[in-house]
């Protein structure tokens, strides 16, 4: 039952986040930005396109779908998620895409945090730069065959490297379509 005449008390607050608190369940949100995209991206030759890089929470490397925040920086304030996905695919991986598919949006971890999450798949790819991320990232792209991403992720996971659940999330979806089966 939803809580809304309960107030919500701000327990902390650094650059990016804020702790909150309502009755007594604490959780956290983003201050800076409107959304976080995740980018489903297969290339012409049928590889999804990976990145892996530094996450200090896990103080490891992790595997994810090419992702970002959308209307984090002041030029990009009232930023649309398609627009936010076109451009941090284009930064971590040096793809284009012709256009983005929206397939839903829904809380990453609904009892920590207020954050939504939208899932967006690139077509009509094109390398077009280098990739790996902006000036405050090192991101490694990796562009694996879909019908072997599932081996590679697990091995990958078996050798230590953490893999960010919503990749498997995505990879249902890119396996579903039609236009990315195998004949």
């Amino acid at each position: 039952m939803p809580q809304e005449n309960n107030p919500v008390e701000i327990l902390g607050e650094g650059r990016f986040l804020r702790l909150l608190s309502r009755n007594g369940w604490e959780w956290v949100e983003r201050t800076q930005c409107s959304g976080v995209v995740v980018i489903l991206a297969l290339t012409p030759e049928k590889k999804v396109l990976l990145v892996e890089q530094y996450r200090a929470p896990m103080n490891s490397n992790v595997i994810e779908f090419p992702a970002g925040l959308a209307g984090d920086l002041p030029a990009y304030e009232n930023e649309a998620m398609r627009d936010a996905a076109t451009r941090e695919l284009l930064e971590e991986t040096g793809y284009r895409a012709d256009e983005m598919h929206y397939h839903l949006a829904g809380p990453i971890s609904a009892g920590m945090s207020s954050e939504q999450i939208h899932f967006l798949e690139a077509r009509g790819l094109e390398k077009v730069a280098a990739g790996g991320g902006d000036e405050t990232e090192t991101i490694t792209v990796h562009e694996i065959p879909l019908k072997e991403a599932d081996a590679w992720l697990r091995t990958r996971m078996h050798e230590g490297t953490p893999v960010d659940p919503k990749v498997f999330a995505g990879l249902y979806f890119l396996q579903r379509s039609p236009e990315n089966r195998e004949g």
